[in-house]
């Protein structure tokens, strides 16, 4: 395979374009400083740059060269590396094999040997593709396994981390830890259903954990809905319970609440055998790790493709889903999806192609779910700028949400439909950053971030700046940068 600095030499063209990406640089709009004055915020605590699509002067600059916490803004890089790199058709593979002989094919037939997968990273190994391949070895006649489900996890080497390390909350879906078998992304989906007659909600949970007791029903309340999953007061970290001792209030109806499980460790164990079990099969021996033979598989399951995987990471922020795409490009590169590795490959990617804007660039995760990694409002930019001529153009722009209609941006009510941007946020970042049809019908990049302890005071400040943009207003007059 070549490599990526012969793939992705800069076109001297756009490198003209991207070289005056920033050359001129312009006080921030009046109404943008007393967004900023009104939250007590200083103006450098902002970074930001809008510049019209493949035009080379900019229409506002302020800091662009400052490093800044992206938070999940960082998701761009990797995501559009991604694209240029393997392409947006790419898939994940995962093999799986019947180590042995199947006596007596058919609902009663016994595989008299291992069941075995091999990971590669595939992000969207949801329970709905675990329990189709699962089907699929049913479908080859198994029924008993006598023997062991080995699970061969050896693509990656992520190390072992707390997932409540970050932020104290190990629930969250999103502090899940990458894996080369992430199956179902270590989590339960749990369903709350109010039964009005019988003054209880129905608790039904997906996935199917084997040894795992879930309360079947809470108590019914008629508070408000607001805080409705404080008001459970659930008990989560018991590996082998999932308690509640409040209520769930009726107005609420039927909702969702997916959490990370207790023990990520188990986890695998527990879905595969639970679902085994609940799909009628039985399993004599264990679910271990293990080494994939390297023989040729029984059969092979497929991800969807890049294309598709990637509007969930940039629609809905999905931090797992991008950290395992991040050791993808290591595992695709250098043949092991290290941190290491990654941070190499997205390192060099971004040098080859963006310069020296990638000056204080510094590469954690590839998520953004970090108080390490920085990035300038200048490199993200002119990553866009690049996209937006390049042949993975519909792929980036379609997966970053659009303003007031979907993912994390469906409820800001700030030019609805006109605007494909990213979000970023953290306790002390906030940002947006993509594409904005202005009144004009002229298209802009459009970069803007706050880090400061009282950085989420700065959202009325970046939407002013985005209201400013879609109108196509005048810059304000030159101030202190």
């Amino acid at each position: 395979m070549p490599s990526i600095t012969q793939r992705f030499a800069l076109v001297p063209a756009l490198a003209l374009l991207l070289a005056g990406a920033c050359a001129q640089a312009r006080g921030l709009p009046t109404e943008v400083e007393a967004a900023l004055d009104r939250a007590k915020l200083p103006r450098d605590a902002m970074v930001a740059v809008v510049q019209e699509v493949g035009k080379p002067a900019v229409r506002l600059s302020w800091q662009p060269d400052k490093p800044m916490n992206p938070a999940s803004l960082m998701k761009l890089l990797t995501t559009e590396a991604a694209l240029e790199t393997l392409g947006p058709a790419y898939l994940w593979l995962t093999p799986v094999w019947l180590q042995g002989t199947v006596n007596n094919p058919g609902p009663q037939g016994v595989l008299e040997g291992n069941l075995v997968i091999k990971g590669s990273g595939d992000p969207k190994l949801v329970m709905e593709r675990t329990w189709l391949l699962l089907r699929r070895v049913q479908q080859l006649g198994v029924h008993e396994i006598r023997g062991d489900i080995v699970l061969d996890r050896s693509a990656f080497k992520a190390g072992e981390q707390n997932p409540g390390d970050f932020d104290g909350e190990a629930s969250k879906p999103q502090n899940v830890q990458p894996d080369a078998l992430l199956f179902s992304q270590r989590s339960v989906i749990l369903t709350f259903t109010p039964d009005i007659p019988r003054g209880v909600a129905i608790v039904s949970a997906d996935a199917p954990l084997n040894g795992v007791r879930v309360d079947t029903t809470v108590p019914l309340t008629s508070g408000p809905c607001a805080d409705w999953r404080a008001g459970l007061k659930a008990e989560l970290q018991d590996p082998a319970r999932i308690h509640f001792t409040g209520n769930y209030p009726v107005v609420c109806g039927e909702l969702n609440w997916p959490i990370a499980y207790a023990d990520p460790k188990s986890y695998n164990e527990r879905l595969l055998a639970g679902m085994w079990r609940e799909m009628g099969g039985v399993l004599t021996g264990s679910v271990k790790d293990g080494i994939a033979p390297t023989t040729l598989p029984t059969f092979t399951v497929q991800s969807p493709a890049l294309a598709e995987v990637i509007r969930d990471i940039n629609k809905y922020s999905n931090n797992t889903m991008a950290q395992q795409l991040f050791l993808t490009l290591a595992l695709t590169q250098r043949g092991l999806g290290t941190p290491e590795n990654a941070r190499d490959v997205l390192g060099q990617w971004a040098k080859t192609r963006f310069g020296t804007a990638t000056k204080g660039l510094v590469i954690d995760n590839g998520s953004g779910l970090s108080r390490e990694t920085r990035v300038s409002a200048d490199l993200l930019a002119r990553l866009l700028q690049s996209a937006w001529s390049g042949p993975s153009m519909p792929e980036l722009a379609s997966s970053l949400p659009v303003v007031g209609l979907d993912g994390t941006l469906r409820r800001v009510q700030t030019q609805t439909g006109r605007a494909h941007l990213k979000t970023g946020s953290l306790r002390d970042v906030v940002g947006m950053a993509g594409y904005v049809l202005a009144a004009s019908g002229r298209r802009y990049v459009f970069v803007a971030m706050v880090n400061h302890p009282n950085a989420q005071g700065g959202r009325p400040a970046i939407e002013a700046l985005l209201q400013w943009t879609a109108a196509d207003a005048k810059s304000a007059p030159p101030t202190a940068d």
